[in-house]
């Protein structure tokens, strides 16, 4: 659907893939493995090509917001990768999962899936620390919102007055809901960083599971932080 003009969200397996569509194409997370022909085809309906990508920024290290990276970036090959230098980890101890998903990823069975559970910082090629403005949208601020992983990021267009949040909220039944306390890293961080995030000049949400909002969202994500004494 389309959320705003030229700002796109693409639903596949209840994870959300966000597109901006201007001169070139950006894309933020790219759903589960499985995703990218998904899409490519909403991206056809536009009347552009996958191949018109230029930026993939990554909200978070988790296997549902990075398992289409791959397959992407068989199709748009040029396409840079974006990705928080803290959610990159060559050695296992340090991915961003809790500790009990760590140990389930070295389990038998469970151990087949682990190349699809994260990237690896070479699948990376701008690494982000937050406070960084990346062109698309008239200026994407980089926000670093540690909690649900060590480098979850946000991404705000003062322009367009436009939050793209990844986990760190989602919208689940017409409410507001904070990310799964099971596979945060950090659930007190993460509301930390939910309260900065509140303070922020918004009136659109795009999150990684749910329907955007449009109109009023920084009133609603301030009212739920008051309301909850975080």
């Amino acid at each position: 659907m389309q959320v705003i003009p030229g700002v796109h969200q693409i639903t596949h397996r209840f994870v959300n893939i966000v597109l901006f569509v201007e001169e070139r194409l950006t894309l933020i997370d790219s759903g589960f493995r499985g995703s990218a022909p998904r899409i490519a085809e909403y991206i056809g309906s536009l009347g552009r090509s996958v191949r018109e990508i230029e930026l993939i920024i990554i909200t978070h290290n988790h296997l549902d917001h990075v398992g289409g990276l791959a397959e992407l970036k068989e199709m748009a090959p040029q396409a840079s990768v974006a990705a928080h230098k803290d959610d990159l980890s060559r050695d296992e101890i340090g991915l961003p999962y809790p500790g009990y998903a760590l140990k389930l990823l070295k389990l038998p069975l469970v151990s087949l899936l682990r190349p699809l559970a994260y990237i690896k910082p070479d699948d990376v090629d701008i690494r982000l620390g937050g406070g960084e403005v990346l062109p698309p949208m008239g200026g994407l601020e980089v926000i670093h919102t540690p909690g649900h992983t060590p480098g979850s990021i946000c991404l705000f267009s003062p322009e367009r007055k436009l939050l793209v949040v990844g986990d760190i909220l989602n919208n689940r039944h017409r409410d507001i809901i904070p990310p799964a306390r099971m596979i945060s890293t950090d659930f007190q961080q993460a509301m930390e960083s939910v309260k900065r995030l509140a303070q922020l000049d918004f009136d659109n949400l795009c999150c990684g599971h749910g329907k955007p909002m449009v109109g009023g969202a920084g009133a609603r994500v301030r009212d739920w932080v008051k309301l909850r004494g975080f």
